[in-house]
């Protein structure tokens, strides 16, 4: 009896069809069935019923299930232990990441992780903050850049990267920044065209917070999923660009940063994971402190 007999008998169980359980393990169908009537050969019983047009479990099928699905669990927990012990780290890990991240240490932690643990595969998916917070919740990624208001998630483990103040963006010949003011008030923003990000993003959660907390309702014109396109919309002459000091810096060339006087809220930058990660994950969140907390 082999493991992957297991884990093809419990594939074929959980999607009953051979088809569909042979794309799972990523063989082919005739090697899953080859392997499944070994199996059933050596215990002795049959564990699938092939008769019906789904492959459904026989009363020995049913009994041998949970069996089959402790053994593997088993299984990937010893592998786990001794890879902690012998540090060697193996399997694939899926971070996400703001859309339109351009943070240089963030990719510079994952090239320092990839030449160190050449084995670990790496994905990487795009959203806003809301739903890669969600996902690293489920399990669906294992760890997220994320841009919060205020506070980051007090159920996940945390790097916090940044702690920033909002700031408005305008044109030079914008009536903000003709008077050749350094600051602006959010009262004053809500008489213009406002431009930020969408809603689900630690910027814009944190702008629609500030201004709940002044009693001040400055609404939102146009949206934009990343900072640079906030920015260019803004120097089109579309609105004034409501983001952070850090994103809002690039822009500088083609626009006049304001201060937002009143904004009290804060937009944190933060590097989020379940507290109890793999040692892949912890392997990764170790050269994410190195990449973003160790200088020349």
């Amino acid at each position: 009896m082999e493991l992957r007999q297991l884990e093809y008998f419990v594939a074929v169980a959980e999607e009953a069809n051979f088809t569909r359980a042979a794309q799972r393990v990523h063989i082919s169908q005739s090697g899953v069935s080859a392997q499944l009537k070994q199996l059933e050969r050596e215990l002795g019983a049959e564990l699938i019923d092939r008769s019906g047009r789904a492959a459904t479990l026989t009363t020995a099928g049913k009994a041998a299930l949970e069996h089959a699905r402790t053994a593997l669990r088993a299984a990937a927990e010893l592998r786990r232990s001794v890879d902690e012990v012998t540090g060697l780290v193996r399997g694939e890990l899926t971070v996400g990441m703001l859309k339109g991240c351009t943070i240089a240490p963030f990719f510079d932690a994952l090239a320092a992780f990839r030449q160190a643990h050449p084995g670990v595969a790496l994905a990487l998916i795009e959203d806003d903050a809301d739903a890669l917070i969600a996902k690293v919740r489920t399990g669906e990624a294992d760890a997220a850049i994320v841009a919060v208001a205020t506070e980051t998630p007090p159920d996940l483990a945390t790097i916090e990267i940044s702690r920033e103040r909002l700031v408005a963006a305008a044109p030079p010949n914008h009536p903000l920044t003709k008077a050749k003011q350094r600051t602006t008030t959010l009262k004053e923003l809500a008489n213009h065209p406002l431009i930020c990000l969408p809603k689900g993003a630690g910027i814009r959660a944190a702008f629609d917070q500030s201004c709940a907390a002044a009693a001040i309702n400055a609404k939102v014109q146009l949206e934009a999923g990343a900072p640079n396109t906030v920015g260019d919309l803004a120097a089109r002459g579309l609105g004034v660009a409501v983001l952070s000091e850090t994103t809002a810096a690039p822009l500088a060339d083609r626009l006049k940063i304001l201060q937002i006087a009143d904004a009290h809220t804060e937009a944190v930058l933060a590097l989020i994971w379940p507290r109890s990660p793999n040692p892949a994950l912890s392997e990764l969140m170790a050269c994410a402190r190195r990449a973003f907390f160790t200088h020349p």
